[in-house]
């Protein structure tokens, strides 16, 4: 199977499990998602806040990395968020409309993006100031790593309130392949 299905899978994926999550937490008031909960970030909206602005930092090294990418156009004049355990947006429905924004912006990157692309170095340099020149797939790769580990925390963080956020496994949205005759 190539990168390019593998992303564009792992992208829908994102999308459909960050409605979930938003789904979920919209069931909250504003001092529910703010209440402390012992994560790592604290809070529901912590945690969703930090998924949100380490995509947007990674998305902003591709789009600098690869300019010659359409998709990436609406990631490149966004500011960059604070990755500590602030939170960057003064309420959920903001939070929100950004989170539907960024997964918009991964959908199209993965739609346009080709094998060659994901072959390519992309020269960045992180939050502390370090240059790094890494495979661009595999940094992608890392993202949905990052995404699909810090919702886990997330999905538990609404298990512990009574709210179930509903299948949660990649595999919902493989496509079913036609049967081969033996």
């Amino acid at each position: 199977m190539s990168l390019k299905l593998d992303f564009e899978l792992m992208a829908r994926y994102n999308q459909w499990m960050n409605e979930r999550l938003y789904a979920a937490a919209a069931q909250l008031d504003e001092a529910e998602l703010r209440a402390d909960r012992g994560a790592f970030f604290g809070s529901i909206l912590a945690t969703l806040a930090h998924i949100l602005a380490a995509d947007t930092h990674w998305m902003k090294r591709f789009a600098a990395g690869l300019p010659d990418l359409a998709s990436l156009d609406a990631v490149r004049p966004l500011p960059l968020p604070g990755l500590g355990r602030g939170i960057a947006f003064p309420d959920f429905t903001q939070l929100r409309s950004a989170r539907e924004a960024m997964d918009a912006a991964i959908v199209d990157f993965t739609a346009e993006a080709t094998e060659a692309v994901y072959g390519r170095p992309l020269h960045y340099v992180n939050s502390v100031g370090e240059p790094h020149t890494k495979l661009s797939g595999l940094v992608l790769r890392h993202v949905f790593n990052h995404q699909t580990h810090h919702r886990g925390q997330a999905t538990t963080l609404f298990s512990q309130l009574g709210i179930d956020v509903g299948v949660t496994d990649l595999s919902a949205l493989i496509p079913e392949i036609p049967e081969i005759p033996a």
